[in-house]
C-alpha cells in the first residue's frame, strides 16, 4: 500500500543542541537530609543523569538503535478525528501461517523480544507477526489535536491499523495503558480480536455466587497465595504512595504539561521515578534510562501529549467506562501474567472473572514494565496459549480464510 511508509529517526541537530543547552542552564532544587525515594527521584541520581544527558549520551548511537528496527508510519482514519499518522514496528514473519499480534505498551520502545516470537514452526509453536505501534500521542506517532480522545479512540485506532495491514484476525497483547486499550478492543471489536494477553489486570470484583457459583466458593474456602497477598499490598501502597502523578494527569495534563515541555530535567525526574518505584529491581544502565526519556523528549506530539490519555479516560462520556476493562467480556479467551511488582496484583480467582477461558502465569520476577524487565515470560505465555492444547488454539484464521493456524479447517 503506497501510503505505508518506512520510517527513520532523524532528529534535527537543532533539536538536540536545544536540549542540551536546556541542560546546561537547567536549575536544581535542593534535597531534605535523609531523603530517599519515599519523596521523589533523588538529587544525587537526577544530577547524574542530567550530566551524563548533556556530556556523554551518544544521541548517534541512540538514534541507529532506534533505526534497527523495521519500523512504518501510515495514516488511519478515526471517527470524529480525521486521520492520524501511527507510527510502528512490523516485525514480518518467514512462517506462512504465522499469527498476528498486535504488542500494545506506552513505550515507543519495542520491548519484546521480537525474535524469539518468530521462531515458532506455525504448526507445533506458533510463529508471530508482531506489530508494536506507538499510541497516538506517544513516541512517533501523530497527536489527537481535539478533546475527546480517549480509550476508545485509542482502540479504534490500532483496530483500523491492524485492518490495513490485512490483518482481518489477530491476538493482542497489553500491559500499562496497553491493558486498558486490548480489553476495549476485545469488548468492541471480537470479530477481529480472537485472543488477548494482557500482564497488568485489575478485575471489577470478587466473583459473585450468582454468576459463578464455583469460583465463589472456592475464593470463599481456598486462602490467598503468597503472591495474591503480594498483589493487593502492592495496590494498597500505590494508590497511597504512588498514585499522586495519577491525580495531577487526570485532572490539570494542561499545567504539569508545561514543566514536560519546557524544561528536560523535569521530564526526565518525572519518568525517572515511575521507572524506579514500578520495577522489580530492574538494574537500569545510564543508557537505558536516556533512552526512554529521549524517546519521550523527541517525541513527535511532544512529551506533553503522553499525559493527555490519563484526562480522557478518566473523563470519557462515550459509555465506555474505565472499569469495562475489569469486567467480564464474551467471546474472546485471555491470558494474564502476573508479577510480583506489578502496581496492581488481583487474587487469581478475581482474575478468572474476566473472560469465559482465562490462562494465568504466576512469575517470580518482574514489575511494571515486565516486557523489559522479564520478556520471556510473556513470549512463554503466548507460546502455550496459541500452542495446541491451549486455551487460544486455532483461534485466528490465516488471512487465505481457508486455514487456521496449525491444522486444516
Amino acid at each position: 500500500m503506497a501510503d505505508i511508509k518506512e520510517f527513520k529517526l532523524e532528529i534535527p541537530q537543532t533539536q538536540i543542541d536545544a536540549l542540551l543547552e536546556k541542560l546546561r542552564l537547567s536549575t536544581l532544587p535542593d534535597e531534605l537530609e535523609g531523603s530517599a525515594w519515599e519523596l521523589g527521584s533523588p538529587l544525587s541520581d537526577v544530577a547524574r543523569l542530567k550530566q551524563y544527558w548533556q556530556t556523554q549520551f551518544d544521541f548517534s548511537k541512540f538514534q541507529q538503535q532506534i533505526n534497527e528496527l523495521p519500523q512504518y508510519v501510515t495514516p488511519v482514519t478515526v471517527e470524529g478525528f480525521g486521520t492520524l499518522d501511527i507510527h510502528f514496528v512490523w516485525q514480518k514473519s518467514q512462517i506462512k501461517n504465522a499469527i498476528p499480534l498486535l504488542f500494545v505498551h506506552v513505550s515507543a520502545k519495542a520491548e519484546i523480544h521480537l525474535s524469539c516470537l518468530s521462531q515458532g514452526d506455525g504448526v507445533n509453536k506458533p510463529a508471530f507477526e508482531i506489530v508494536a505501534p506507538s499510541l497516538p500521542n506517544f513516541g512517533f506517532s501523530e497527536g489527537a489535536k481535539q478533546r475527546g480522545f480517549d480509550i476508545s479512540k485509542y482502540a479504534e485506532a490500532l483496530n483500523q491499523l491492524m485492518l490495513k495491514l490485512g490483518y482481518e484476525e489477530y491476538v493482542t497483547q497489553g500491559g500499562d495503558w496497553g491493558y486498558m486499550i486490548t480489553r476495549t478492543m476485545s469488548l468492541k471489536y471480537p470479530e477481529h480480536v480472537k485472543a488477548c494477553h494482557i500482564n497488568l489486570a485489575r478485575p471489577s470484583h470478587a466473583p459473585k455466587f450468582f454468576e459463578n457459583p464455583l469460583l465463589a466458593i472456592k475464593h470463599a474456602i481456598v486462602p490467598y497465595t503468597q503472591l495474591d497477598k503480594q498483589g493487593l499490598a502492592r495496590g494498597r501502597w500505590f494508590s497511597a504512595e504512588g498514585s499522586g502523578y495519577n491525580l495531577e494527569q487526570s485532572t490539570k495534563p494542561q499545567t504539569i504539561g508545561y514543566a514536560l515541555a519546557d524544561s528536560p530535567v523535569a521530564l526526565l525526574a518525572w519518568i525517572y521515578e515511575k521507572l524506579h518505584d514500578w520495577t522489580d529491581n530492574y538494574p537500569w544502565t545510564d543508557d537505558e534510562i536516556l533512552t526512554w526519556i529521549s524517546i519521550y523528549h523527541f517525541s513527535r506530539a511532544g512529551a506533553w501529549a503522553s499525559v493527555r490519555i490519563y484526562y480522557e479516560a478518566t473523563h470519557a462520556t462515550n459509555g465506555i467506562a474505565r472499569t469495562r476493562a475489569g469486567s467480564y467480556i464474551p467471546h474472546v479467551p485471555l491470558g494474564i501474567a502476573r508479577f510480583p511488582q506489578e502496581l496492581y496484583g488481583a487474587p487469581s480467582t478475581w482474575n478468572a472473572t474476566m473472560a469465559p477461558k482465562v490462562y494465568q502465569s504466576d512469575n517470580s520476577k518482574g514489575g511494571h514494565f515486565a516486557a523489559t524487565e522479564n520478556p520471556e515470560a510473556i513470549v512463554r505465555d503466548l507460546n502455550i496459549m496459541l500452542s495446541p492444547g491451549g486455551i487460544a488454539h486455532k483461534v485466528v484464521r490465516d488471512r487465505s480464510g481457508y486455514q487456521r493456524f496449525g491444522s486444516k479447517l
